[in-house]
């Protein structure tokens, strides 16, 4: 079938056919890149559709044409999943005696440094440990001279064998009591130094532990919170990585040291590089094995934990006919390319040829038109190939 095209239609009525065509074409694009493997229904040679632009019309809709190319493309193993970082490169700090909230001033998406501090703890029992601490350091020096002087007796044979012990006893005894009112001073972020100086505090700090920036901050002061209350979670962003999910079938085909391109989930440029480091050896319920990789230095900027990745890993290449991707359009539930067949004084000539979708990579997807296709020489359209099928269609109705 040949279908002349009404050079009556308006530049104006075709500009509007441009802009409704343009509207759809990111997202049957999308659907498009989604499809890495051929799709089982074969193209199929029916009677060509072809339509004639004058060199007016083709201008106005600014078309392009490229070329079909044999091409590598990979065959691929697609993966998603998410940014992830080392547990050591996580923390969550907490008050380990609890109390109220003095000062707290830092935001999440503050950057942090590790002993910075993060907030400032005010409890009634930090005096008591610091008195007790103080009583029980005093009384151990007591007790150490008294130790040594009951032990130099008791060598000389002038003091009982029971006073020896009992000093011995009290010395120990005081000596764990101090070292344990030491690990409560660590915890509740009080030097001891300090303490030992006489200064006693209803304060006390809280420090970063890790050094990168404040990731949530649930704090207000003011506020009474327990030892369980996760009052900050600091993520360090200098060893993030990939931490993706790859199917059962597919292990066999995946080693350490692949190259693996990647995007975020909202973007199918995949123009980041990572590399495998280990595979996981055990399948969840989901059938679905962790992959982790390394991420590029240079392609980690923008990149934060939790945020969700797609990727793909090279199976093995051969060369197959490609098109950009951007050549493919959909046409009563199927893909088709429109080639510019003819190029004459008074227009170009284009008509639809079904094709069959294979791999998509970067930029191109390979192509496979039906048997007794006619395409030698033919220039694929790469640009605005929509406002031609849709004046296509509106020839189509007018008939």
């Amino acid at each position: 079938m040949k279908i002349k095209f009404n050079t009556k239609i308006s530049l104006l009525i075709l500009s509007t056919l441009l802009m409704v065509a343009c509207g759809n074409t990111d997202s049957e694009k999308m659907e498009s890149s989604e499809e890495s493997s051929m799709k089982e229904e074969q193209p199929v040679a029916t009677e060509t559709k072809q339509i004639t632009f004058t060199k007016d019309q083709y201008n106005l809709a600014e078309i392009e044409t490229g070329a079909i190319e044999m091409r590598n493309l990979s065959n691929i193993i697609k993966l998603n999943g998410t940014i992830d970082v080392e547990p050591e490169s996580m923390a969550s700090v907490s008050a380990p005696l609890g109390g109220y909230l003095k000062t707290a001033g830092r935001l999440p998406g503050e950057a942090i440094k590790k002993g910075q501090v993060l907030a400032t703890i005010e409890n009634p029992e930090f005096i008591q440990i610091q008195q007790g601490y103080l009583e029980s350091l005093s009384r151990l020096q007591f007790l150490e001279e008294e130790f040594n002087r009951q032990k130099k007796l008791r060598e000389e044979d002038i003091n009982s064998a029971k006073t020896f012990q009992q000093v011995s006893s009290d010395y120990k005894i005081t000596q764990g009591r101090v070292k344990a009112y030491e690990q409560q001073l660590a915890l509740a972020g009080i030097r001891r130094s300090s303490v030992q100086n006489g200064n006693i505090t209803r304060t006390a700090n809280l420090y970063a532990p890790i050094s990168g920036f404040i990731k949530a901050s649930n704090v207000n002061i003011g506020d009474y919170v327990s030892p369980q209350d996760v009052l900050f979670e600091l993520v360090d962003l200098n060893d993030i990585h990939l931490a993706l999910n790859a199917f059962e079938r597919d292990l066999g085909k995946l080693e350490i040291g692949q190259t693996v391109k990647f995007s975020l989930s909202d973007d199918n440029t995949f123009n980041r590089t990572a590399e495998i480091f280990l595979i996981g050896k055990a399948t969840g319920n989901d059938r679905m094995t962790p992959v982790h990789c390394h991420i590029k230095q240079e392609d980690q900027t923008g990149l934060l934990p939790g945020m969700y990745v797609k990727a793909w890993v090279e199976s093995g290449t051969n060369k197959q006919n490609s098109i950009p991707s951007a050549a493919l359009v959909q046409y009563e539930g199927k893909d088709f390319v429109i080639l510019q067949t003819e190029e004459t004084d008074n227009g170009y000539r284009f008509k639809l040829e079904q094709v069959k979708k294979g791999i998509e990579q970067e930029g191109y997807t390979a192509i496979t038109f039906a048997d007794g296709a006619t395409v030698q020489n033919f220039k694929p359209v790469v640009k605005n190939a929509y406002s031609i099928l849709s004046a296509l269609r509106n020839s189509e109705e007018e008939e």
